[in-house]
């Protein structure tokens, strides 16, 4: 009865962090960019700092109409956004945020973790086929190639901390981390989380949604809840990919005075912020800007960073 209630426990817990964390990531978004931008709507919905604008969003998504187009196929139209939503719940399961606390401790948690998030972006290749839309295609495509061209990096700058600690278990990882990591995987970290961004598709690599130039690319056709859900993907994707790089290159939960969840928390915050930061400060990448820095600049950084970690393990060692 004791193992029952304390996965039961654990699952809910994994389930509030997946609802609620994305959504303050969302209003965070919403008044860092009014105050960079001087937007003057998301600051009066509701009276102070416009605290109610992620009400606002919600209450109008849930209005607008369902509405699936004559030609699409109807049920791969219709399943797309829960494939591009749920594996980041799967992937929240294996994440340490503290000593012991974690949904599952995998002694294979990063190639779980790499292998999962790999699967979110069929999703919108599958929302961009089943959409009888040719924006909507073209979106699915360029989605695919950005697949194909940033995971190479990501996998391989995670590989380099995983050599480092000598365990594919996130929990390991951390515990295996020192400070003196942070200039020696410096390449690494940098490398994954601009692969990452770039997997999620946020400016300045949002060339698969680019509304100036195909509308919203694979969910131009989407509206009310299943849109809606495409935007919590995009922002649980955004804590996923902070906690991540938190775990991995920047000590988890180590840090002074503070407890271990604490510090988890707040460099996972800080990183969501950097996200939103890319986002107002750079410009959209052209699609061979993007292909050129994943293939030219990543990768070699990337292979750059395993030589440094080969090197350091075999003098350390």
């Amino acid at each position: 009865m004791g193992d029952v209630l304390d996965i039961v426990l654990r699952f809910v817990v994994i389930l509030l962090v997946f609802l609620l964390l994305p959504l303050i990531v969302g209003q965070t978004e919403h008044k860092v960019m009014a105050h960079m931008q001087s937007r003057l709507g998301p600051m009066y919905a509701g009276g102070f700092h416009g605290w109610a604008q992620l009400i606002a969003d919600g209450v109008k998504f849930a209005q607008k109409e369902d509405v699936i187009p004559a030609a699409a196929d109807r049920r791969v139209f219709q399943i797309a956004p829960g494939v591009a939503l749920v594996p980041y719940l799967l992937v929240l399961i294996v994440i340490p945020i503290g000593p012991g606390l974690v949904g599952v401790d995998l002694d294979l948690g990063l190639f779980y973790v790499l292998a999962v998030m790999g699967i979110g972006v069929l999703g919108s290749i599958m929302a961009g086929w089943a959409s009888a839309n040719k924006y909507s295609v073209l979106g699915g495509m360029r989605a695919a190639a950005q697949l194909m061209s940033y995971e190479l990096p990501l996998v391989l700058a995670a590989s380099s901390v995983a050599m480092a600690a000598g365990t594919l278990s996130l929990g390991g990882i951390v515990e295996a981390w020192q400070w003196w990591w942070l200039p020696w995987q410096a390449i690494g970290a940098v490398v994954f989380f601009l692969a990452g961004l770039a997997e999620l598709r946020r400016p300045p690599f949002d060339m698969p949604i680019a509304e100036s130039e195909i509308i919203m690319g694979p969910m131009t056709e989407y509206t009310g809840m299943r849109f809606a859900l495409f935007m919590l993907s995009e922002y649980v994707g955004i804590v996923v990919l902070s906690f991540l790089t938190a775990v991995l290159f920047l000590g988890g939960w180590h840090g002074p005075l503070l407890p271990g969840v604490v510090w988890t928390f707040l460099k996972m915050f800080a990183l969501a912020f950097l996200v939103i930061w890319m986002r107002v400060s750079f410009p959209r990448l052209r699609e061979d800007q993007l292909q050129r820095l994943a293939w030219v600049g990543l990768v070699p950084l990337a292979l750059v960073q395993l030589a440094i970690t080969g090197v350091v393990k075999v003098l350390v060692g």
